[in-house]
This record gives structure tokens, C-alpha cells and sequence, in this order.
């Protein structure tokens, strides 16, 4: 158990939020803050109107949106951000159908030191490009992504498209699949994630987290599946795949592991189909301190929820 608790040195992101829509503006749901308490309370005193901010950004245009400078951008809360060594952002939208449920707002630092990826795809002449993304300091890896198209199925973006699901990938630097291995293992990536993020419209997004090992965006990975499982007499969700640090393969062929809507944090995913972001919430695995649950839609319906603990 000390080594589930042998907490890095530098997390890769720092900051997470959950804006949802009240009337005509997005107002904040939850956010770990980690001991950034200075950027907490301004954050917590902010709404955003459509196309303000980098919640609002995401909000009018209906894709995601990385923001690699705050200083002359449109970011609301430039001083308390440089006051609390934050320098890049990306915003996410959860859309069920055309509807709007909630805005996912990752706020990172940059140093010599920090190493991961936030990408965003979309597709192009039947090809998945790179819309931006942060690096922090890999920036060979970031030149590499920059000229890396994925064909319908290949690689970890590429998979995501052709199959619509969440996808988790292991040892990115000496994995086959892992189309940028060899920049990936000299960038320090172990393991990658990737999600469709659905919008109106006929475009295609797909969001990739890397971790590295040094600066890890997450010690522990799960993908729920929430299309057929049933918990008793309502809709739960099942574990699809899930990998942690220290326990390796949390994915059980023989011993499914099943949860309920309101039990835990996937299961308040589940019930309230919004994302879920907290620090020291009740239900988490031992060793950890904070959970992300993104709920990734299908239509109008939860398909399924991915969550990443730290």
C-alpha cells in the first residue's frame, strides 16, 4: 500500500472543473483545486456567458478548445491564474444529442519538467488530424503529433473513431499499436486514453490523454460500460477495461465488477448524467485523493462513463 501512496512529485494537470448550464450561462458544479486555494475562490465567483471565457469558448463554438497562453486571450481569470502558475487550458463539451449538460475545463502549468498530452483530433478528408493539443515539455513528441494523420482505425485516436468508445492503451512506447511509439517512449508516455466527444453537427472529435510517469495526468484508469448492464432492477454500468499503477489490470473476465447509479462517484455519473470532479470524495479507492468521471454519450443517453483517479 506505500507504493499506491507514493504520490508523484508534479501532477501534469493541476486543475479540473465541471461547468453547467443555468439559464443562459455556465456556473461552476465541482473542481479540484489541489492547494491552489487563491484560484479556487475566484473560480467559484465566475459564470460564464456563451463564447465567454474558456468554458463559454467551448460552449458557442460546440467542440473542444485548447488555449496553450492566457496572457491577451479571452481567459477570464488571467491574474489569479499567473498567481497560481497556471498557463494552459482545454475546455471539453459533453453534449447529449444537441444539448448541452456540462463543460470540462483541464488547467495545466509549464515547466521543464512536465511531460503528457491533452489532444484533440478531428477528421479531415477521411483522416483524423491533430486540432491542437498540449505537451508541456515534450515538444518533439508535440512535432511528431503535429504531422501524424490516423487512418479510420489505426492508432489510439484512429481507434476511437472506427469503434465510437472509449479506448485505454498500455506501454505506448514499445506497443505496436501505438502508431508514435518510438517518440512516445523517448517522451516518457506509458499510457494513453482516448474518448469520443460527441457534437452537434457532423464533425468528429476525439480527445487523447498520455501519461508519462514522471508528471502523470492519473495513477488509475477505468472504463464503464453502461449501454446493457443492469444492477438489480435499474441501469448501472459494468468495467470494461481499467489499468492502475500499482495494481496493474483491474478488468476481471470472471469477476465482473458492477456499479449502480448514486453508488460512488460512477454511479452519481450514472444518475445524474453529468460529469463528476472532486477531491477527498467518499467511495474512492484506497490510496487516492481525486476522481474525474466523464459521462461519454451516445445520443441522448450515457453509453459510457471513464473515469481516472490521482
Amino acid at each position: 500500500m506505500d507504493a499506491v501512496l507514493d504520490m508523484p512529485t508534479r501532477a501534469f494537470i493541476e486543475v479540473t472543473e465541471v461547468w453547467v448550464p443555468e439559464g443562459e450561462r455556465l456556473v461552476l458544479a465541482s473542481g479540484n483545486y489541489g492547494g491552489l486555494d487563491g484560484f479556487a475562490t475566484v473560480s467559484g465567483e465566475q459564470s460564464f456567458a456563451k463564447g465567454e471565457g474558456l468554458p463559454g469558448k467551448a460552449w458557442q463554438e460546440g467542440r473542444p478548445v485548447v488555449l496553450k497562453g492566457f496572457d491577451g486571450s479571452y481567459f477570464k481569470r488571467i491574474d489569479a491564474a499567473k498567481a497560481a502558475g497556471l498557463t494552459s487550458g482545454v475546455a471539453v463539451p459533453i453534449f447529449a444529442g444537441d444539448t448541452l449538460k456540462a463543460v470540462i475545463v483541464v488547467l495545466c502549468a509549464d515547466d521543464d519538467m512536465r511531460i503528457g498530452a491533452i489532444e484533440v483530433w478531428h477528421d479531415k478528408d477521411s483522416l483524423l488530424v491533430l486540432d491542437d493539443g498540449y505537451y508541456g515539455a515534450a515538444k518533439h513528441f508535440e512535432w511528431v503529433s503535429q504531422h501524424t494523420h490516423f487512418p479510420h482505425g489505426q492508432g489510439l485516436p484512429g481507434g476511437v473513431w472506427a469503434s465510437n468508445t472509449p479506448m485505454l492503451m498500455r506501454d505506448l512506447g514499445s506497443g505496436y499499436r501505438f502508431i508514435r511509439a518510438e517518440s512516445a517512449g523517448k517522451a516518457g508516455l506509458t499510457t494513453g486514453l482516448g474518448l469520443p466527444i460527441p457534437v452537434p453537427g457532423d464533425k468528429t472529435y476525439v480527445l487523447t490523454l498520455l501519461s508519462a510517469r514522471g508528471t502523470p495526468i492519473a495513477r488509475r484508469f477505468e472504463l464503464w460500460d453502461a449501454r446493457t448492464s443492469k444492477v438489480g432492477s435499474t441501469h448501472g454500468a459494468v468495467l470494461a477495461d481499467g489499468i492502475c499503477a500499482v495494481e496493474g489490470p483491474l478488468w476481471d473476465e470472471d469477476n465482473q465488477r458492477h456499479v449502480a447509479p448514486w453508488h460512488g462517484p460512477i454511479g452519481r455519473v450514472l444518475g445524474s448524467g453529468l460529469p463528476f470532479v472532486e477531491r477527498g470524495a467518499p467511495g474512492l479507492p484506497a490510496g487516492y485523493e481525486s476522481v474525474v468521471a466523464i459521462p461519454v454519450y451516445r445520443g441522448a443517453e450515457v453509453a459510457y462513463v471513464v473515469a481516472w483517479y490521482s
